[in-house]
Parts: C-alpha cells; sequence; structure tokens
C-alpha cells in the first residue's frame, strides 16, 4: 500500500484530500505545516508527498526543497496559489507536479497514481555502486553482493536461506516462479522435504520487508512472484 503525506494547514482541505486518497487504497499521514512535514520526513518514507504552498512556520517551497535535498520522495503541490510565478517556482524546487485548487478530486487521484508509478519504475533498478549489485526501489535496498537487505535505511537481520530466497525472487522480479522451481533453484536438486518449507521462508521473508511485503505476491496454484511495480 502506497502512503501519503498530506501537508496543509486547513484541517477541511486535509479531510477532503484523507477521504478520497483512502477510498483509493493509500494510507495517510498528516502534517499541519511545512516544518511538521519535514520532521515527519526525518523518520518516515512517504511514496508521495500532498504539498500546500501557503502555510505558517515554514512555507510549502521551502519545506518542499529541505526534503527533496535529502530524501528521494516526489511532491505534488496542491495549491490555491496559480500565477505562473509560483508554478515555475514549484517546479523548480522539484515538485513533480503542480495542482491547482479548486480541484477534481478523480484528476488528482490520477495525477498521484502517475507520479507514483512514474517514481518506482525510475527506482526499480539495479545499479553499480562500489562494485557492488544492488537493487533499489524507493527505501528498499537489495545488495546481492554484500547479501544485504535495507528496508529505510536500516539493515534488516535474515536467516541464509531466506535470504537465498530473496535474492533469487528480486532477481527474477516481475516472473510468476512455480513453487518447484523455487524449491530446486534455491533448496536444490536433491531437495525432498516438505513444501510447507518454502510457505514457512515465504512468510519470514514477508516479514523482513516490512511495508513492502505486498511486493511478495502468491500466485495461486503455481507459486511466487517478487513485483517490483507493487
Amino acid at each position: 500500500m502506497s502512503k501519503i503525506l498530506i501537508v496543509d494547514d486547513n484541517a477541511k482541505d486535509r479531510a477532503i484530500l484523507k477521504k478520497y486518497a483512502s477510498f483509493e487504497g493509500y494510507d495517510i499521514d498528516e502534517a499541519n505545516n511545512g516544518m511538521d512535514a519535514v520532521k515527519k520526513c526525518e523518520n518516515n518514507y512517504y511514496d508521495v508527498i500532498l504539498m500546500d504552498v501557503m502555510m505558517p512556520e515554514l512555507d510549502g517551497f521551502s519545506a518542499a526543497k529541505t526534503i527533496i535535498d535529502s530524501k528521494d520522495i516526489p511532491v505534488i503541490f496542491v495549491t490555491a496559489r496559480n500565477d505562473e510565478y509560483d508554478r515555475i517556482h514549484g517546479f523548480e524546487v522539484g515538485a513533480d507536479d503542480y495542482v491547482i485548487k479548486p480541484f477534481s478530486p478523480k484528476e488528482l487521484m490520477m495525477r498521484i497514481n502517475v507520479v507514483i508509478k512514474r517514481h518506482e519504475k525510475a527506482n526499480s533498478k539495479n545499479v553499480v555502486t562500489d562494485g557492488h549489485d544492488v537493487f533499489k526501489m524507493d527505501a528498499l535496498e537489495v545488495d546481492f553482493t554484500a547479501r544485504t537487505l535495507k528496508v529505510d535505511n536500516r539493515e534488516v537481520a535474515m536467516a541464509p536461506k531466506e535470504c537465498a530466497l530473496l535474492f533469487y525472487l528480486v532477481k527474477n522480479r516481475n516472473i510468476a516462479l512455480p513453487r518447484d522451481k523455487i524449491l530446486t533453484e534455491v533448496w536444490g536438486f536433491d531437495y525432498y522435504g516438505d513444501e510447507r518449507t518454502l510457505d514457512t521462508h515465504i512468510k519470514q521473508v514477508r516479514k523482513a520487508l516490512g511495508r513492502y511485503r505486498k511486493c511478495l505476491v502468491t500466485m495461486k496454484g503455481i507459486g511466487y512472484k517478487f513485483n517490483s511495480a507493487n
């Protein structure tokens, strides 16, 4: 489930945004000013931020720039300020979109979905860092070389077989993998144990993935798939 941070000093506007976003299945967090938003982003990751501009303590432009400079989180400005200068300034600080109030809730939800998917696609890839083969997707990082998993920049401890299972699924992401193939590739050709062993390890891998657990999809009657577009 994608998580959205709604930043607006107007409680009614936050409530409206929360109503429509919750209906679309998004997990919602709220901040009532720019400073509060910056503090929340220090310890949390969001798939997108809906940011008002005119707020006390710290305006939306300044808050967005502070967040974008430190974290790779897309920002959509949702504001009544519709001057060309404001729109240009919004994109200059790094916003992904700029929506004028009043807005069409349906259109805004579509824009949110487009921004999230575009960001996921840009980050769902393998990169080579200091000689390490690393898969990154937002705040999820699988380092195949170091054999480590990080979620929200925190390393997650895993048993060796759980680690091997996760790495196999991620390397073959977006492919529906049959149960017997997974068992053969991860446990070996001579494995004759109970197939429930796989299910038990899948549960542990999902636990390790934390908020990315839904990326590990059960394919009924087939097996499992790691969905990097989830």
